[in-house]
């Protein structure tokens, strides 16, 4: 099964349910929501459309980050230390408590937690992904990483494999050794203005065939557009 949508909602919500089946929530990576709010998503959305959900940057990022300027909340200096990274502090168990209760409301049962570039691959925190996914357990969650930077795939599919995670790398550059999900996010190959050629979309549909559920999800200027563009071509093949 291939399921195709958008890393957020590039269009009206009304207008994106008539379209695609899955989405994954932007919002909650910035700054979460109220649990009414996802409450009220999941009400007013089709009984079989799927939400995917982006885990809060107070987990993934330090507050150096620029992203943290959507936050909305100030960090105290003296408490800057204790967020992002994976970090084992109440702080960071705090955000992720925060985050598994809005997935829950909202029935979203894939999590994705993008680490950034500066998050690079040294024993620390290496040590600090193990622990951080080792102590959240198996909840009723999938639980998907997509590093940034100098990871290296053997090194991320490994880490991914001794910890029962999906590696969310690049769909283009092989088959993952995680073979019962891929979840791919596609930025466009050479920035985010790129559009995606019809053989390239061929190629993902036939490497999202291999798996027995495949996500494609595109997070690009017109991520509707080839997410489009995309299903058409699945239906003609199908």
């Amino acid at each position: 099964m291939i399921k195709v949508g958008c890393c957020g909602f590039p269009v009206r919500r009304e207008i994106y349910y008539q379209t695609f089946r899955v989405v994954e929530v932007q919002q909650t990576f910035y700054k979460l929501p109220r649990i009414s709010t996802a409450r009220a998503w999941r009400e007013e959305a089709p009984p079989d459309f799927e939400f995917t959900m982006k885990a809060w940057q107070l987990i993934t990022h330090e507050p150096s980050s620029p992203t943290y300027r959507r936050l909305g909340t100030e960090i105290p200096e003296k408490k800057r230390k204790d967020y992002g990274f994976f970090k084992g502090t109440e702080e960071v168990e705090a955000a992720w408590a925060r985050t598994a209760e809005f997935a829950t409301a909202l029935s979203a049962k894939k999590i994705l937690f993008q680490s950034p570039a500066s998050f690079y691959p040294s024993e620390e925190h290496i040590r600090n992904l193990k622990q951080f996914f080792k102590r959240i357990g198996n909840l009723p969650f999938t639980y998907i990483w997509e590093p940034r930077g100098q990871w290296e795939r053997p090194e991320v599919e490994k880490i991914c494999t001794s910890l029962g995670i999906i590696p969310c790398l690049d769909p283009f550059g092989g088959t993952s050794v995680r073979g019962d999900l891929l979840y791919a996010r596609l930025h466009g190959r050479t920035g985010y203005r790129y559009r995606y050629s019809e053989e390239e979309m061929k190629e993902l549909i036939r490497t999202g065939e291999k798996y027995p559920n495949a996500y494609l999800m595109f997070n690009h200027v017109h991520m509707y557009e080839d997410g489009r563009r995309l299903k058409e071509l699945l239906e003609q093949e199908g």
